[in-house]
């Protein structure tokens, strides 16, 4: 565990409020200003505490957890924040959108999307070196994803801190329905293309994703089991973005076609309930 995932400097009533500010702008729809007043911009240890507060508040409303997503997997995005190492959030089950499907008009704050490759794994990643040949062996299969990412920070005036207290920045996504096993298709050498109406907004390939989609899940299995909650089999990894991230608007439909993996669509109504 790195220092800064070690004993919090924040006190526990600045967590506490942190959390609440983040969920206070979720329920009225109005992004609230940057929690890092409150636990620091790189306080890696507050700012987890934060997003854990949070994920328990959700738990204790009956969602579930379906996976983990990992972030900050772009050298260009750690430079941009100061920092040499991805993050992570939570994946809940109100979260995933089937592929096609629809996601409401203000469901998600200030959202942008991005391509990458998810990972639904078949054995538990507790025990043993974690390195990349067992993190290959348990991942039963992959598929195209898109994620959706929203920042309940306004106008994203993010630091480290703020992206990771603020679940990673999650907001939703959508898996692509064409399951691929890494014998049959390589995620490093993936190609991808993003579309949104239509005309082409993002390319990219696998290996823009820390070298490689899966040496990504192989750190989040080693950091979740330093967290003390390791991945279990049957969970969904977004292993992160393999271009760049473009914000959308109700009424566009996205899609990424991904070499090997398929394609994956979702479209953004207009309407709040549709």
């Amino acid at each position: 565990m790195t220092e800064n995932q070690g004993l919090a400097s924040a006190s526990t009533s600045d967590i506490a409020a942190a959390a609440a500010r983040l969920a206070e702008a979720q329920a009225s729809g109005v992004p609230c200003t940057p929690v890092r007043d409150l636990i620091g911009r790189s306080d890696l240890a507050a700012a987890y505490a934060v997003q854990a507060d949070s994920i328990r508040r959700r738990l204790a409303e009956g969602a579930r957890i379906t996976g983990r997503k990992i972030g900050l997997t772009s050298e260009a995005v750690q430079r941009q924040l100061g920092v040499d190492q991805p993050d992570f959030g939570v994946l809940l089950d109100d979260m995933a959108y089937e592929d096609g499907g629809a996601i409401p008009a203000g469901r998600i704050l200030q959202p942008r999307i991005e391509a990458e490759i998810a990972f639904v794994l078949r054995a538990d990643l507790a025990e043993g070196p974690l390195d990349t040949a067992q993190v290959r062996d348990a991942i039963a299969y992959g598929v195209a994803a898109l994620e959706v990412c929203g920042s309940r920070i306004a106008d994203w005036d993010i630091s480290l801190g703020d992206t990771v207290a603020d679940n990673a920045s999650s907001g939703a996504y959508v898996l692509g329905t064409h399951r691929r096993t890494l014998a049959e298709t390589e995620p490093a050498g993936v190609v991808m293309s993003m579309t949104v109406n239509g005309t082409e907004v993002s390319t990219g390939t696998g290996a823009a994703c820390l070298g490689d989609p899966v040496e990504a899940v192989a750190w989040l299995a080693r950091t979740a089991r330093e967290f003390g909650d390791p991945l279990r089999a049957g969970q969904v990894v977004l292993s992160g973005a393999l271009g760049p991230m473009r914000p959308v608007t109700p009424g566009d439909t996205v899609t990424a076609t991904l070499s090997g993996f398929g394609a994956v669509t979702v479209h953004f109504s207009e309407g709040e309930g549709a």
